[in-house]
């Protein structure tokens, strides 16, 4: 069956072309015009979604927010003139998983949706060689079937980059990550994530992590662990 991907723009003719070239791709697409249009058209059925910033009406990252306090984890990929860094973190910031400035190459936004499909088939974690489920640190718990995480017998609410971050950070929790190996392990074929890119994240997990905030720590020069005590091993 077709993957199916909706894309988000007001300008007319990059929807059609979008919609051409994908199409001749093998997937199966749905266009909106707008945001509000968008969020009524998406489905769970919808592998992906390609999503203009700057629209009429709802912006592209109000969408993604909303999409994300929902609990909605489709992958996003923005597209959008406005190409500083501080965009494209914000970008990350509400929850997007790439970021593709205008005008851009049709190749281009064919191997971007390839490569971050294929992160969501194979989920980019790491293997746990049919052994291991779950992952407990004190009273947080991480599932790795359900792909939840509880803290304090309260739900985490997420996104799919932060819960590879926290499951890759948790499969060896005695060790220090640097950027670089984080970025190997789940962007590895994306040239255009950045260092920065990481710690966006990981203070997004951290923010989300409340009064548990700690379990992730930072060393200055080197990169970030998990920051277990003595009393909380792996399960």
């Amino acid at each position: 069956m077709a993957q199916k991907i909706l894309i988000v723009d007001d300008e007319q003719d990059i929807c059609e072309i979008l919609e051409f070239n994908l199409a001749n791709e093998g997937f199966d697409i749905t266009c909106a015009c707008s945001g509000e249009e968008a969020l009524k058209k998406i489905t769970p059925e919808h592998s992906l979604i390609l999503l203009d910033v700057m629209m009429g009406g709802i912006s592209g990252y109000k969408v993604a927010e909303k999409l994300r306090r929902e609990g909605n984890h489709i992958p996003i990929i923005f597209l959008t003139a406005k190409d500083t860094e501080n965009d494209m973190l914000t970008g990350f910031s509400v929850g997007g998983d790439d970021y593709i400035s205008k005008p851009f190459s049709i190749k281009e936004v064919v191997a971007r949706i390839k490569v971050i499909l294929r992160r969501q088939k194979y989920n980019g974690l790491p293997s746990n060689n049919g052994k291991k489920h779950e992952f407990v640190f004190g009273d947080i718990f991480i599932d790795l079937e359900t792909k939840e995480v509880h803290a304090a017998g309260t739900k985490i609410m997420l996104t799919k980059t932060e819960f590879e971050i926290l499951v890759l950070l948790a499969s060896s929790p005695k060790r220090i990550f640097n950027r670089e190996d984080i970025i190997g392990r789940l962007w590895k074929d994306n040239p255009y994530v950045t260092e920065r890119t990481v710690d966006v994240h990981i203070t997004r997990i951290r923010k989300k992590l409340g009064e548990r905030a700690d379990l992730i720590s930072s060393r200055s020069g080197y990169g970030y662990r998990l920051n277990v005590q003595n009393n909380e091993t792996e399960l």
